[in-house]
């Protein structure tokens, strides 16, 4: 079975006088429901993912309530959706990984900021910026900036995040602005409760339907002439009005403090992180309530100048606490202060850490900083101990261990279907000499990490073909692009495929067959295979479905002549087809495509049916692989080709012996990798497959007491 939403999804039915608990994201779920969302939809990502897969999962309370949900191929075809609410009263709300996300979306956005939305429109964007991130570190606040849309950044507590949920689409109807709210990690995954309302059927619905379109509008093009006026619209009437609703409904929240001489600006997915650090020198307490003024901005764009006079006016100094670089909050307010001739000193930057996630220890010495110039006392010197304890614990342990801590880089899972397809990419090179690897966003980009390290450049979702364009013609020896079946149908199949086929490149492109978007959290996509195919792949205990050819189907189509299906766990078959690719004389553009299942969606399915197999009492057998530790002459060269986490090393029980030996621990789930390996790379004979039978039959029972006997009796004594 795939992951199941049943207990998310009955938490949507929540109504008033009911209480919510959970995280922030599923939060923001329920919140669209209660502000009488009419349509939904997304690319998944972290740390948003939940929000579009409980939805998808929820289809039937969502026909009821008559909203539409739509899981869109990618970011910009998700945005563009929201282009319903251009002419018509409908709530939208779209979602998305961060910057990544909107790169992807900005054409969409752009044309949908110019005329503006009627109906209210929201995006709702998982900032993974800081330590957690895996993406490049760039905010969303720039595009917020460029295309004049409202910015969001509400404090991570769950009733206010539900909140300003409803405010958002008031006030993007309100400025006619389509809205961003930017959730960070510790945000989506911040947990707590919060009173719930009914949710809210929307007036146009599935189950509400229009009769007749909107009336011919040249005005809501984003074409010109009438996007000349759409800017001047944007600057003299949609910013007055977002600022009027934004002090009107006191989105932005004003925390008065004992040392009124002084304050501090936040944003507001910052503020619960700034508490914790003004805890240290004995500024706040546990509940939020800080010595020092707070101006929380849970809207961060547009800021409203007045608001920001009125907070620093006759303050000796004000502090900007803004995550990120460039400085963009900093910069707006020492405009709006200087055009009003306010000298009150401003510091941001100047005393806190240039880039990087604000955690509360990062936020602390420039705190330390700002308060050691304007309020010096014992609470300094008291928070000063708290940093410098932290840096002492942290150099004890590395001495301890007399090293600094071992990276510990993420990697695939056990079993993985792509780690055999680098292990045959690493013995094709052996063959034919080092190739120019453009590598892609996804669960293979952990091939950039060792033992493999492959991967010349990343340049998208779905942009590994595209980006050796440049490439190609200058090198003697072809080169490989790799992508995801999910990057091929996000962007892989018109800026690579379509673009090399039209140009007639000399390139191979391997694409993992893995059957999910696997690493947004497997959601479905076209080329999932069947409910009825991924049963009878269990029924087989195979990982290989070889039943849906939407991929095949669709290059064939396009006009791909040299074509190879392989089954990723052959390594030495997928050897060859790597060879073949890399040397053929065939021109044009050849495709491999390696097909095994996500392991990890696969155990999730199988490990329930064997569960119940056992509960009956039926036969069950489990693959299991070892090594013989008098054979293995601990060259490890196996756990260098492979790199699974079950292959490791111990002590080798040979006194003789130095060497430590390999070994397979608990964990694998007998995918053959280590046997294909050493077959396809002709490496010692140690490796050893085992069937472990559970519930046996009579005469296999009779077989095992005949065997275990005369093993008894050739032993020596």
């Amino acid at each position: 079975m795939e992951v199941s939403f049943s207990k998310e999804i009955e938490s949507l039915r929540l109504g008033a006088g009911q209480t919510f608990h959970g995280e922030g994201i599923l939060a923001i779920t329920k919140a669209l429901l209660q502000s009488g969302v009419a349509y939904v939809g997304g690319y998944q990502g972290a740390p948003v993912s939940h929000l579009l897969d409980v939805m998808v999962q929820a289809k039937g309370y969502m026909d009821e309530l008559g909203v539409h949900v739509e899981a869109c191929s990618n970011e910009a075809s998700a945005a563009a959706m929201l282009g319903a609410s251009i002419h018509y009263p409908l709530r939208g709300a779209v979602t998305w990984k961060s910057i990544v996300g909107t790169n992807v979306a900005a054409d969409a956005l752009s044309n949908l900021s110019s005329p503006g939305v009627r109906g209210g429109a929201l995006i709702v964007v998982g900032e993974d910026y800081g330590e957690g991130a895996s993406v490049i570190q760039e905010r969303t606040h720039a595009f917020a900036l460029k295309s004049t849309m409202l910015l969001l950044d509400p404090r991570p507590e769950l009733g206010h995040m539900v909140n300003m949920v409803e405010h958002a689409f008031r006030l993007s109807e309100a400025s006619n602005m389509p809205a961003i709210m930017e959730l960070r990690i510790r945000t989506c995954h911040v947990r707590g409760q919060f009173e719930c309302k009914d949710n809210q059927r929307p007036a146009v619905s599935t189950r509400a339907l229009m009769t007749d379109p909107a009336s011919f509008n040249y005005d809501k093009l984003a074409h010109p002439p009438v996007t000349f006026a759409h800017e001047k619209r944007k600057v003299e009437e949609r910013l007055p009005a977002a600022r009027q609703y934004i002090v009107e409904n006191h989105l932005n929240e004003l925390h008065d403090g004992q040392h009124a001489d002084l304050g501090i600006v936040v944003q507001g997915g910052l503020y619960n992180t700034l508490v914790r650090a003004l805890q240290q020198f004995g500024a706040a307490d546990a509940f939020g309530a800080s010595d020092i003024p707070l101006l929380v901005l849970n809207v961060v764009v547009p800021l409203v100048p007045e608001q920001i006079a009125a907070f620093a006016q006759d303050k000796r100094a004000v502090l900007v606490v803004e995550e990120g670089s460039p400085e963009y909050i900093e910069q707006e307010i020492a405009t709006a202060l200087r055009r009003r001739d306010i000298q009150t000193p401003l510091h941001g930057k100047d005393m806190l850490n240039p880039t990087g996630e604000y955690t509360a220890e990062a936020m602390a010495g420039g705190i330390s900083a700002f308060l050691s110039k304007y309020l010096p006392g014992a609470a300094v010197d008291s928070a000063n101990t708290w940093l410098q304890g932290n840096r002492e614990r942290r150099a004890a342990v590395t001495q301890l261990l007399d090293k600094p801590l071992p990276v510990r880089p993420p990697g695939f899972c056990i079993g993985c279907p792509e780690r055999p397809v680098f292990s045959a990419l690493k013995l094709a090179q052996q063959d034919v000499g080092p190739v120019h690897i453009a590598a892609d966003i996804g669960c293979h980009a952990f091939g950039t990490f060792a033992p493999f390290s492959f991967g010349h450049s990343i340049l998208g979702y779905g942009m590994s073909l595209a980006s050796r364009a440049g490439v190609s013609p200058m090198m003697a020896r072809r080169t490989l692009s790799i992508m995801g079946d999910g990057g091929f149908w996000h962007n892989g199949l018109l800026t690579g495929v379509q673009s090399a086929l039209f140009n007639g490149d000399d390139a191979v492109l391997l694409i993992f067959k893995n059957g999910y978007t696997s690493a947004t959290g497997t959601q479905d996509i076209l080329s999932t295979p069947s409910d009825a195919a991924k049963e009878e792949a269990a029924d087989k205990r195979v990982s290989v479905v070889h039943t849906n050819q939407s991929i095949e189907n669709t290059l064939q189509g396009m006009g791909v002549t040299w074509l190879r299906t392989v089954d990723t766990y052959n390594v030495a078959e997928m050897r060859k087809t790597l060879n073949e690719a890399l040397t053929t004389s065939a021109g044009g553009l050849k495709v491999i495509i390696g097909e095994g299942e996500c392991q990890l969606e696969r155990q999730r399915r199988i490990k329930p049916w064997i569960a119940s197999l056992l509960k009956k009492g039926k036969r069950v057998v489990r693959v299991k692989y070892g090594v013989d530790e008098d054979v293995c002459n601990g060259d490890h060269a196996c756990i260098r080709l492979s790199g699974c986490p079950t292959l490791t090393i111990k002590d080798n029980p040979d006194p003789l012996k130095v060497d430590p030996v390999a070994v397979v621990i608990d964990g694998c789930v007998g995918c053959g990798l280590c046997g294909a390996n050493a077959h396809a790379a002709t490496l010692c004979p140690s490796f050893y497959r085992a069937e472990i039978i559970q519930n046996p039959q009579w005469h296999e029972r009779l077989l095992h007491s005949l065997r275990s006997a005369f093993v008894r009796m050739v032993q020596p004594a």
